[in-house]
């Protein structure tokens, strides 16, 4: 009896050591009912080194801003296709190299900025001309305890790390909220950062708002770390707990 005692002992302790509690697994669990929290929303990415950049000049004489377009002159079976326009890559100097204009550095400016430097730049050439500029490689990548890992493009100008985990369709029970890492690249610098989904300070955090290029890890909590750990155990101690079992119930019968 003491022996099928250990035995069920021994399960039911390797069951609870695998389970996850309520304060692992819920978000912003210090946020009251009805609490206010005012953002100013004033998150603009820069520029990086190697960033792929979208720039589109317009007047309202089509002709005058051609020569500030990049366009491709592919040929099509032995004819001339439709120009193609073409995007702008942030060389290692933080520049691109715009039509007639040369050289113009753009690293560490927000679009809105690189608008305000181009429009004052064309000043010379065009009357009042509208520049449209888009960001061609944000993307966010999201890795480890989560239900689909993978790298993520964004649409808009503007994503939380709580919508790229969105994207990769949540955490699952085994990722650690606490400790979510984001990893920024600053034009060769890696950047650590860690953020915690459990506290609604998590809002206030400098990296809510992800960058191009973004690394989001969750890391696994420590009900899957343990569960890790006994996997390679759990057969053997399974195995252990049913032989010993099988034994008691022979002596019990024998007696």
């Amino acid at each position: 009896m003491n022996l099928s005692r250990f035995s069920i002992f021994l399960l039911i302790g390797l069951l609870i050591s695998s389970c996850a509690t309520r304060k692992d697994v819920v978000y912003f669990q210090d946020a009251k009912d009805y609490e206010t929290i005012v953002s100013d929303n004033s998150h603009n990415n820069t520029f990086k080194i190697d960033d792929v950049v979208g720039i589109n000049v317009s007047t309202l004489d089509p002709t005058a801003s051609i020569p500030f377009n990049l366009f491709s002159s592919a040929r099509s079976e032995g004819s001339f296709a439709q120009p193609q326009q073409l995007d702008y890559i942030v060389d290692k100097n933080g520049e691109i190299d715009f039509p007639v204009l040369g050289n113009v550095k753009i690293i560490g400016l927000t679009p809105e900025e690189t608008k305000i430097l181009l429009k004052e730049k064309l000043k010379p050439y065009l009357k009042d001309p509208i520049i449209n500029i888009r960001l061609r490689n944000f993307t966010v990548t999201v890795l480890g305890q989560v239900n689909k890992p993978g790298t993520f493009p964004v649409n808009g100008e503007q994503i939380t790390v709580l919508e790229a985990i969105g994207l990769a369709n949540d955490l699952n029970i085994k990722g650690k909220r606490d400790n979510i890492l984001v990893i920024r690249d600053f034009n060769g610098t890696k950047v650590y950062t860690r953020i915690d989904l459990t506290s609604k300070d998590a809002l206030n955090s400098p990296v809510y708002y992800l960058t191009q290029n973004d690394i989001v890890y969750v890391e696994p909590n420590k009900s899957a770390v343990t569960q890790s750990t006994l996997d390679n155990r759990a057969n053997l101690a399974v195995s252990i707990a049913s032989l010993l079992i099988t034994i008691s119930v022979v002596l019990i019968t024998r007696n």
